[in-house]
C-alpha cells in the first residue's frame, strides 16, 4: 500500500511539472507573438501554482517592460535577481527599466568591507550554501573516521589535516549563510507602485515635507506606525509616507 501511495505522489508530481511546462511554453509563445497581457496572465498562473525561479520573473519583467509598466517591470527584474544575482541579462534589462523612472538617486559609496560582504553573499544562494554545509559535514565525518581508524602514522596526519580543513570550511560556510539569512530577514526592500508619494520628516502631515518619490523607485522599509511607513532610499535619505503602495521584494 505504501508503494502505491508513493507511486501516486510521483505520478501527480510528474503531471504537475508537465502542466507547468506547458503553461510556461504557452506564455513564451504569447510573448513572442506580442500578446504581452496574455503572457503576463500565464506567467502569473505559474507563480500561483507555487513555481518560482529567475526565468519566470525575468520574462514577467520583460512583458511589463514592453507595456511600459515601470514599477512592475522593475519589481519582477529585482525578483529575478534574488534567484540569479549574477545573471548579466537581468542586470542589463533592469538598468533599461530603471531608465524609465523619474527619480534619479545617486547611491551612497560602499566601503571595501561592504563590497567584500556582498561578494561573499553573491557567491551562492542560501539553498546552495545549505548544500555546501551538508557536504562539508559529511566530509568532516568521513575524514574523522579515516583518521580514527587508520593505523599508519603518515596517513593519520593527512586525514587529520583534511578533517581540520573540512571543519574550517564548514564553520565558514555556516557563518556566511547565517549572516546572509539574518540580513535578508532584517533588510526589507520594496518597489513603489504609486505614481507619486510624498515623504515626511515624521509620521504626520504637520512635519516637514522632505521630498517626493515616483513609481519604480526601490526603497528599504525601515519601520511602520499604523498607516505610515518609514522608508530609506539609496542615497541614505529617510522619511515617512502614508498609505503608499510599496510591493515588498522579500
Amino acid at each position: 500500500m505504501r508503494y502505491i501511495f508513493v507511486f501516486l505522489i510521483y505520478c501527480s508530481s510528474f503531471v504537475f511539472s508537465q502542466d507547468v511546462n506547458r503553461i510556461f511554453q504557452q506564455a513564451n509563445d504569447a510573448y513572442n507573438q506580442g500578446s504581452y497581457d496574455e503572457a503576463i496572465t500565464l506567467y502569473n498562473q505559474i507563480i500561483l501554482e507555487g513555481q518560482h525561479d529567475s526565468s519566470i520573473y525575468f520574462n514577467l519583467g520583460n512583458s511589463h517592460y514592453k507595456l511600459n509598466n515601470v514599477a512592475e517591470s522593475i519589481f519582477y527584474f529585482e525578483k529575478a535577481k534574488t534567484f540569479s544575482s549574477k545573471d548579466q541579462d537581468i542586470e542589463i534589462n533592469l538598468a533599461f527599466a530603471n531608465n524609465m523612472t523619474i527619480d534619479s538617486i545617486d547611491p551612497l559609496p560602499k566601503s571595501d568591507l561592504l563590497k567584500f560582504r556582498e561578494y561573499l553573499f553573491d557567491l551562492f544562494s542560501l539553498d546552495q550554501y545549505a548544500v555546501i554545509i551538508i557536504s562539508f559535514t559529511w566530509l568532516t565525518a568521513i575524514f574523522l573516521g579515516l583518521f580514527l581508524f587508520n593505523l599508519k602514522p603518515s596517513s593519520k596526519k593527512i586525514f587529520f589535516f583534511f578533517t581540520i580543513l573540512s571543519i574550517l570550511f564548514l564553520i565558514l560556510s555556516f557563518s556566511i549563510s547565517s549572516l546572509k539569512l539574518s540580513i535578508e530577514r532584517d533588510e526589507i526592500f520594496g518597489i513603489i507602485f504609486d505614481r507619486q508619494i510624498d515623504v515626511w520628516a515624521e509620521p504626520n502631515f504637520r512635519s516637514e515635507n522632505l521630498f517626493s518619490l515616483h513609481e519604480g523607485t526601490k526603497v528599504q522599509l525601515m519601520d511602520s506606525l499604523q498607516e505610515w511607513k518609514k522608508i530609506k532610499i539609496a542615497n541614505g535619505a529617510e522619511g515617512w509616507t502614508k498609505e503608499a503602495i510599496i510591493k515588498k521584494l522579500n
